[in-house]
């Protein structure tokens, strides 16, 4: 059954949480946004070695629970590897959640979320 229209109407953003390279690429891309004042909330997050895990959840929260305009979360995944427990909690529909590869790091299908929920859902 699909989601009633209430429930994304009003997402219209895309946000990031990855590397300098990944989050750079898609904000010349255009998808960068900043709410308005007084709390000026970005879509993006860029994460690097000393960007604690608390930081990068606290960015997965806001971007999956707080903010309703989000419609898709893109997160490295190398990083979505530093949260990996609230990943695989993650259950909504809105915003949907893609791990993507990075630069340095390649895409590996045995740790993505999404995949890993159709291949239990077929049986595999």
């Amino acid at each position: 059954m699909a989601a009633p229209p209430s429930a994304y109407k009003d997402r219209e953003f895309l946000a990031v949480i990855g590397d300098e390279d990944s989050v750079t690429g898609l904000l010349l891309a255009g998808i960068g946004h900043i709410t308005q004042p007084p709390d000026s909330q970005k879509n993006f997050l860029v994460v690097d070695a000393k960007t604690e895990n608390s930081t990068i959840e606290e960015a997965f929260e806001s971007f999956t629970s707080q903010r309703k305009d989000i419609g898709i979360v893109l997160i490295n995944q190398h990083i979505a590897e530093r949260i990996r427990h609230r990943i695989d909690e993650y259950t909504s529909a809105f915003p949907a959640l893609l791990e993507i590869p990075s630069k340095d790091h390649p895409y590996d299908p045995e740790k993505d979320s999404v995949l890993k929920r159709v291949r239990k859902l077929f049986g595999e």
